[in-house]
């Protein structure tokens, strides 16, 4: 599903004059649905797409199949406790992938296990954030990874 932010006065486009296209690779629907309406919310104009699991994950970014087509994305919003491919098995395949291993990828965890922290790092993730389990703090997290990864921080050119 892609869900184009067509919001007009104080949004704003991304540095390169175009809407941030994010991939939201999330298997909770109520959690992603959230996360979806947080950015659409957001200042900076975004797409995002999202998968369910880690299979479609790695089947977008090869822009395989259904997705043949697809915008290479500015930004990966990954969980880790996925269906048919872990998140750790698909942040492992970004990261040694030429063509995507410049893409940064945030993950998205309820996992506060020290384990689960220092593998993505090792992996290479970009950041590792811990889901609150309260709504306003979930809502809050997202907002602050937008103001990061997308108002602050300037990203590789897809």
């Amino acid at each position: 599903m892609v869900v184009d932010d067509k919001k007009k006065g104080s949004t704003v486009y991304s540095m390169y004059g175009k809407p941030i296209e994010i991939l939201l690779v999330e298997d909770n629907p109520e959690e992603a649905a959230l996360t979806i309406e947080t950015l659409k919310e957001g200042r900076v104009r975004n797409n995002v797409t999202h998968v369910e699991d880690g299979v479609d994950a790695i089947t977008f970014l090869r822009r395989q199949g259904r997705y043949a087509n697809v915008s290479r994305p500015d930004l990966i919003l990954l969980d880790l406790k996925l269906r048919r491919k872990h998140g750790k098995e698909v942040l492992a395949e970004i990261k040694v992938d030429p063509e995507l291993k410049s893409i940064p990828v945030v993950i998205m965890s309820k996992s506060s296990s020290e384990r689960d922290i220092l593998e993505s790092y090792n992996l290479h993730a970009n950041c590792y954030v811990q889901k609150p389990l309260d709504l306003d703090e979930f809502i809050l997290s997202v907002r602050k990874i937008e103001d990061f990864w997308i108002s602050f921080v300037k990203l590789p050119a897809a």
